[in-house]
């Protein structure tokens, strides 16, 4: 198991990580055998292509607005907001614009 440094103490989520030009960012917050949280940033354009994962994902929108494709169906997703990624569902992801997201994975 990890130990993270974030542990015990209050923290503005979408100040952990900075957007990077034309790129993908992430930090891993928790990772246990029972799932991860990790916090990205997409610069616009930014994207995962489609892929299935054998569990249940979170996507919590921090900052910003993307496009998350389920099963082929898209869904508008902006700050505030949050989506479920079925198990073994096709999904992708698309930044509309500069956004930021918490995905949370259970096993």
């Amino acid at each position: 198991m990890k130990t993270n440094k974030l542990m015990a103490k209050a923290i503005l989520l979408a100040g952990l990580l900075k957007y990077q030009p034309d790129a993908i960012v992430s930090q891993e917050i928790v990772k246990k055998d029972i799932g991860t949280v990790t916090l990205f940033a997409f610069d616009k354009g930014q994207g995962l292509s489609e892929h299935t994962a054998p569990f249940d994902a979170l996507v919590y929108i921090v900052d910003g607005r993307a496009e998350v494709r389920v099963s082929g169906r898209p869904h508008v997703v902006k700050k505030g907001e949050m989506i479920i990624m079925p198990a073994n569902k096709p999904h992708s992801l698309q930044a509309q614009q500069k956004f930021k997201m918490l995905l949370i994975m259970i096993k």
